[in-house]
């Protein structure tokens, strides 16, 4: 019996039967998590989908961190955009975060 974790969705990679992405997982194990830390943070998933996720990404690393390094730059450019776009929010933000320290 084979079963596939990980699933494409419009160009997105998704833990089969859930709407967690694939990057979240990689993300949470990259920085140190266990799978049943993990697995923890996601009450939608299994354990054993966890470790099948964990195990694709191993498989597919070269892919997988590629896609991860794609939407890492699209979220940048993203943030640079709602900067530009709205800049006296981001000034009392950060004046806000000024006041806390």
């Amino acid at each position: 019996m084979e079963t596939s974790y990980v699933m494409e969705v419009d160009g997105a990679y998704r833990i089969t039967g859930s709407r967690v992405s694939l990057d979240s997982v990689v993300c949470d194990f990259l920085s140190g998590l266990s799978p049943e830390s993990i697995a923890e943070n996601y009450d939608t998933l299994t354990l054993e989908q966890v470790y099948g996720a964990i195990t694709y990404y191993l498989g597919h690393r070269t892919e997988v961190d590629a896609l991860l390094r794609r939407n890492r730059a699209k979220f940048d450019a993203l943030r640079l955009q709602a900067r530009a776009a709205h800049p006296l929010l981001y000034q009392k933000l950060e004046e806000g975060q000024e006041v806390r320290s």
